[in-house]
C-alpha cells in the first residue's frame, strides 16, 4: 500500500494540521476481506507520507463493491475506471479535507 501511495504523492507535502476524511473503495472478487480489517492498515501506511499522524483523520467512508456486479464507470476517478476495465481487485484511496457534518 504504502509503495503505491509513494508513486502518487511523491511531489507532495505530508499534511501537517487540519482535520481529513479518508475514503476508501474496496473493488473486491468474491471473497473479500472485511472492510473494517483493511481500514487502519491504509490509515497507518500513509503516516509520515501522506498526513504527519492519523489522528488528522477526524472522518472515514469506506465502500466494498464486488468486480462482477454492474459497474458505472463513467464518473469514476480514472483509476477506478482503470480496475473496473481490468478486473483487478483494488483499493482506492482519496485524502480530502473533512467536511461539516451538516454536509
Amino acid at each position: 500500500m504504502r509503495v503505491e501511495a509513494q508513486k502518487l504523492w511523491k511531489d507532495r507535502r505530508v499534511i501537517k494540521q487540519g482535520d481529513l476524511q479518508l475514503t476508501l473503495v474496496y473493488l473486491c472478487d468474491d471473497f473479500p476481506a472485511d472492510t473494517d480489517n483493511i481500514i487502519k492498515p491504509i490509515q497507518d501506511a500513509l503516516v509520515g507520507l501522506v498526513f504527519e499522524d492519523d489522528s488528522l483523520v477526524s472522518d472515514v467512508e469506506s465502500h466494498r463493491r464486488f468486480m462482477s456486479d454492474p459497474i458505472e464507470i463513467k464518473s469514476l476517478p480514472s483509476l477506478l475506471q482503470r480496475a473496473v476495465i481490468t478486473g483487478q481487485e483494488c483499493v482506492y484511496v482519496k485524502v480530502s479535507e473533512s467536511q461539516p457534518l451538516e454536509k
